[in-house]
């Protein structure tokens, strides 16, 4: 009889899968540039509008995140991986990983004058959160990743966020 009961009551429905995007890109400043290309392209084509607040936070976000992976994560042959992935919710999960497993991201103190040290200050303001993901398995390597939260104009699944 239970089981009767068990058969008839609603099944809760899976969350629909994510979208994801993923390349491997030379940890150049080429890679660079072309990481927040793909990255404006890619959330363009997920239907976050172009030129809005979020999607300038985002491709900030992989900006500094690929040019992290270029100067503190880069080991001669090996190449840095951009990953987005969007949830079914909206929100976007922004992913860098690189081939320096031994050079964890900390948060610099630049002085005003400092041309440098302030890419996870930017990061900290921007994102919802952040941290680091580390895989010690050979090859070892890091993946520093940020969350946001979606635009307000961004449909999903027919209704607005």
């Amino acid at each position: 009889m239970q089981a009767d009961a068990e058969a008839a009551a609603p099944q809760a429905q899976p969350a629909p899968p994510a979208s994801t995007f993923a390349q491997l890109l030379s940890p150049t400043r080429r890679g660079a540039r072309l990481a927040r290309l793909l990255a404006e392209q890619q959330l363009a084509d997920w239907g976050w509008p172009r030129g809005g607040e979020a999607t300038q936070d985002a491709v900030l976000i992989v900006a500094e995140l690929a040019a992290n992976a270029i100067q503190h994560g880069r080991i001669r042959g090996r190449d840095f991986r951009l990953v987005l992935i969007l949830g079914s919710d909206g929100h976007l999960r922004i992913e860098v990983t690189d081939a320096r497993a031994d050079r964890l991201p900390q948060l610099a103190h630049a002085g005003p004058a400092g041309e440098a040290g302030r890419g996870l200050l930017i990061v900290t303001a921007l994102a919802g959160r952040w941290g680091v993901d580390h895989c010690p398995a050979p090859p070892a390597r890091k993946t520093v990743w940020a969350e946001l939260a979606p635009p307000a104009a961004v449909v999903i699944g027919g209704a607005s966020t």
